[in-house]
């Protein structure tokens, strides 16, 4: 199957104070008709910065961009009007992503003024939207304003906007952490729904490896920048194989707050990682370091099993 949307080798560079951040290096991906794929790492990682060069919202320093078999790479103008009606986002925080002062009928026509909607058509394509994010009728909904609403109500109005112009691609931004966890699930649900119903590729950030397990067919595990590993969900969770990725296993709740377990398998913090020199950037970090992690990146290579690694111990990280 063609991917919706793919990248090849990004690259996004920033000059912060008379200083070079290579924000991200190299990620190189490709989502499906109906996929979901997980970018997960710590808050740094590059994470946020790749999905924003995928919306076109960050320019790349380097590499290219395919959606639907066209490079947008460096597209403008009213080509890249039409590419964000097919590619949206959904905002972490429902209550920030919606003008107060606006009706949620008026923030959900917004979309489709801009995107050229012809008028006659917005009434059926806004009661069709919040049926599908289960807020009927719609009538019910339309003269109230964001304050009126709970967070996890906001946040359905923030998909039925994002459904709207009729997308090929959702991009959602930790979707689900500003919301009570009692209402994560349903959210979640009408994601994936969504994305079933209407064939969408879909792209999840998140901390969180329980909802990206729940969400997503595969995942990429990114470290400053770079991604460190890669391959089906359940099979990286269940057998990470970076040192990294089972850190960050490692670090999900247990259910049972007298459980043992091991402690986390790193030591220090993000802002602790070498940016520069020839080396692994992991390698301050990770207990499993040898000689060669200082003098050479380890490139990201095929494992098997639709998995890929980028750890010099191979098979025997």
């Amino acid at each position: 199957m063609s991917a919706v949307i793919s990248a090849e080798n990004l690259e996004k560079t920033f000059h912060v104070g008379g200083r070079t951040v290579h924000a991200v290096r190299g990620v190189s991906l490709a989502v499906s008709a109906g996929e979901a794929l997980g970018i997960v790492g710590e808050s740094g990682c590059g994470k946020t910065t790749t999905a924003r060069m995928l919306l076109r919202l960050e320019d790349p320093t380097a590499g290219r961009i395919t959606f639907e078999g066209t490079d947008i790479t460096a597209t403008r103008g009213a080509a890249l009007l039409a590419f964000r009606a097919k590619a949206q986002l959904v905002f972490q925080n429902p209550f920030d992503a919606l003008n107060p002062r606006f009706t949620i009928g008026r923030s959900l026509a917004e979309p489709l003024r801009n995107f050229g909607v012809a008028k006659s058509e917005h009434e059926a394509r806004i009661a069709a939207a919040m049926a599908r994010v289960r807020l009927t009728p719609a009538a019910d909904w339309l003269d109230r304003h964001p304050h009126e609403l709970s967070g996890g109500q906001l946040q359905r109005v923030v998909l039925a906007r994002s459904l709207l112009p009729g997308p090929k691609l959702i991009v959602a931004d930790e979707p689900v952490s500003m919301l009570d966890v009692s209402v994560r699930a349903g959210i979640l649900n009408l994601l994936r729904a969504a994305r079933d119903e209407l064939g969408l590729a879909a792209i999840y950030i998140s901390h969180d490896l329980a909802l990206i397990r729940y969400v997503c067919e595969r995942t990429l595990v990114m470290y400053l920048g770079r991604v460190v590993e890669e391959g089906p969900t359940p099979a990286l969770i269940e057998r990470p194989r970076h040192p990294y990725t089972k850190a960050l296993v490692a670090a999900v709740p247990v259910p049972h707050v007298m459980q043992d377990r091991a402690p986390l398998p790193i030591k220090g913090a993000l802002s602790d990682a070498p940016l520069s020199g020839p080396g692994c950037a992991f390698r301050d970090r990770c207990p499993l370091a040898f000689d060669r992690c200082a003098a050479e990146a380890p490139p990201l290579r095929n494992i098997g099993e639709g998995r890929k690694l980028a750890c010099h111990l191979g098979d025997e990280a």
